[in-house]
């Protein structure tokens, strides 16, 4: 079956976030598809919801096994169903790691520039945020990690926590065997745990795929909280429905007490049913055209900067359908950009400020749309780039 990406679907009064905000401007920012999910997991939604009943709801072993094939058909990792809990999400997931597996006071270290939530959830909980800054190649526009700067951040006895970002989101990042091998070395060695945010793994290029933190060692397994979802992938955030993987018993032990402490452990009564239906053949067949439509969708946005914006620079990415731009060719100051660029090219993008390390000379763009709307917005980004130069 060939599915429809082109279709525009009209989302305004839906109580869209994304476009609620808006207020009229073309929203390019957070990452929230503008493209309608697999139709099998529309089809599973209807179905439950035709039964009129929405109580309370348990998760099946269809809820495990639909994990399970999916890691080990997709990402050659066998997951073992005592390793799996359910969440809300993977955000409430993080903030129960850092509540339950650090104290007041303590580090948690995080790789920057990142998901600007990662501050929020150390933060807001009376922990304090360790920045290991990953290292920008400006004549590249690629990104790398400082080692000598991550040693010395997890040799402190006051870092106890790491939230890792694989594959990292904002550079889109696919970090190979070697890179997650080590880090978790590391991490043992200086008494760290890790906890994985990989909820952008399956939206990866054509012929690219990631490896999950946990399956390259077992130091990895033993020390690592790993989150997972179909809720970017198949655009169902909305859903909140997430899962942890947990291989080591005394960790899984801790945090099924955290999540349910913090009462994020009980999903919606459509939280199973989208998994099962997405985590199928059927969803991996969509999954791979949707891959393709967005690389080329990704293809036309870096060919369009690269001829026609030239104080812009795009940073090279296999995951991800979000673009991160440089814009130091025209500011240093992203906020002031994004202003701009809404208030007089009525195109709302995330500025990288909040992301942390250089992200203050960046902005993000999200390319998870229909192509006429992206193409909108690239000539919005163009005529608001020149109005800024002028």
């Amino acid at each position: 079956m060939k599915y429809d990406f082109d279709k525009v679907t009209d989302r305004k009064g839906t109580e869209s976030l994304k476009w609620e905000k808006a207020k009229g401007m073309l929203p390019m920012w957070v990452a929230d598809m503008d493209i309608e999910t697999f139709p099998g997991i529309q089809k599973a939604i209807e179905k439950r919801a035709s039964h009129g009943i929405y109580g309370y709801s348990d998760y099946s072993e269809e809820w495990n096994d639909a994990y399970i094939y999916w890691w080990e058909t997709r990402h050659d990792f066998k997951i073992q169903k005592d390793w799996l809990i359910f969440v809300t999400g993977v955000v409430p997931a993080i903030s129960s790691a850092v509540r339950k597996l650090t104290t007041p006071g303590e580090n948690v270290l995080i790789q920057t520039p990142v998901y600007p939530v990662f501050f929020n959830s150390i933060l807001n909980n009376g922990r304090r945020v360790v920045e290991n800054k990953l290292i920008y190649n400006k004549d590249k526009h690629e990104y790398s990690i400082d080692w000598d700067d991550l040693v010395a951040k997890l040799r402190d006895p006051q870092t106890t926590l790491m939230v890792f970002c694989n594959p990292q989101n904002p550079s889109g990042n696919i970090w190979d065997k070697d890179t997650l091998t080590r880090i978790g070395e590391l991490c043992k060695k200086f008494h760290v745990r890790v906890v994985s945010d990989e909820i952008h793994c399956d939206i990866t290029a054509p012929g690219k795929e990631y490896i999950p933190f946990a399956s390259v060692s077992e130091t990895n397994r033993e020390i690592s909280v790993t989150c997972i979802a179909p809720t970017k992938t198949f655009n169902i955030a909305g859903i909140q429905t997430a899962a942890m993987v947990i291989p080591d018993p005394d960790l899984r032990h801790k945090m099924w007490r955290g999540v349910n402490t913090d009462e994020v452990g009980e999903g919606n009564c459509f939280a199973s049913v989208a998994v099962k239906a997405a985590y199928t053949k059927q969803g991996g067949e969509w999954l791979d055209q949707l891959r393709k439509y967005l690389w080329e969708n990704r293809k036309i946005a870096e060919q369009y900067i690269k001829a026609n914006i030239h104080s812009l620079k795009t940073i090279s990415s296999d995951a991800s359908y979000l673009m991160w731009v440089d814009c130091s060719g025209i500011t240093n100051d992203s906020d002031r950009f994004v202003e701009h660029l809404e208030k007089n090219a009525g195109l709302m993008l995330n500025s990288g400020k909040l992301f942390g390390g250089n992200g203050d000379k960046f902005v993000r763009i999200n390319l998870a749309c229909p192509r006429s709307l992206l193409e909108e917005g690239l000539n919005r980004l163009y005529n608001g780039t020149k109005i800024y130069h002028e």
